[in-house]
């Protein structure tokens, strides 16, 4: 339950449309539902304006379903995702759970409405899409819709020369990128928008599986940048959420 949909409620209830039980049985599922192996939180999208997500490793495919289906029987305006799912979890999460987006290992239930603002994913190269797609899959179910800008890494910079009207008319940019991660500066010095670095562990040797481009992002001189962790497309996206904050409501609230 979230705070709109819990404004709701209590309009219908001081309107006659729900009675005092029926509401508390709604409200019985706050703050948290035991399952026995997970406690499910419901209440965390009214104190972060971000639901609950089902992280897949760790998890047998019956309770990463279990957990989905819990967190969708609750009235809600916010999306329901399951992230870094393999075949397995997935395929049991859908079976119980119909109508879910699946973007490779994230799948994704009730979508937000479709929103107005403009982001851009930035790639270096194309081994970064996983992660990038990660990204994008979490922000799509929020009612968002990027644009990916992929294999414009330092090793060919004059690439990203196309895409600098769409980076100055972003409101926030994701830069996905490994080895050195030296995009992220670049990328971080050309925009005024908020930058969301994201290291991954492509790269050779030295690269450290992703610790050198860790630590060049948040070595870089482009101020303000913000850097998640090394693969994180999952993170990123929720730290550009954050940053754009709720879909003010027609009354003015959120």
């Amino acid at each position: 339950m979230d705070s709109e949909t819990l404004r709701q409620l209590l309009e219908e209830v001081r309107s006659g449309a729900v009675d005092a039980d029926e509401a508390v049985s709604k409200l019985r599922h706050l703050p948290f539902t035991d399952l026995g192996f997970a406690r499910v939180d419901h209440h965390r999208a009214m104190r972060q304006g971000l639901g609950e997500v089902v992280y897949g490793p760790g998890k047998t495919p019956q309770q990463c379903a279990e957990i989905v289906a819990e967190l969708l029987s609750v009235a809600a305006s916010h999306p329901v995702l399951l992230t870094r799912g393999d075949a397995a979890q997935i395929a049991a999460a859908t079976g119980r759970c119909p109508g879910a987006v699946v973007t490779g290992g994230t799948a994704a239930w009730r979508p937000s409405p479709p929103r107005s603002e403009r982001i851009v994913i930035v790639t270096a190269g194309t081994s970064d899409l996983a992660v990038a797609e990660e990204c994008r899959a979490v922000l799509a179910a929020h009612g968002l819709t990027p644009e990916l800008v992929a294999d414009v890494g330092v090793a060919g910079v004059h690439r990203l020369v196309d895409h600098l009207e769409a980076l100055d008319r972003a409101e926030a940019v994701v830069v996905v990128a490994g080895m050195e991660g030296a995009l992220a500066s670049i990328v971080g010095g050309l925009t005024g928008g908020p930058v969301i670095a994201v290291p991954t562990s492509v790269g050779y040797g030295a690269s450290l599986a992703g610790v050198t481009a860790l630590l060049s992002m948040l070595s870089s001189c482009a101020s303000g940048m913000v850097v998640v962790g090394i693969d994180n497309g999952f993170g990123a996206a929720c730290a550009v959420l954050r940053h754009l904050g709720p879909v003010e409501s027609p009354g003015g609230g959120p």
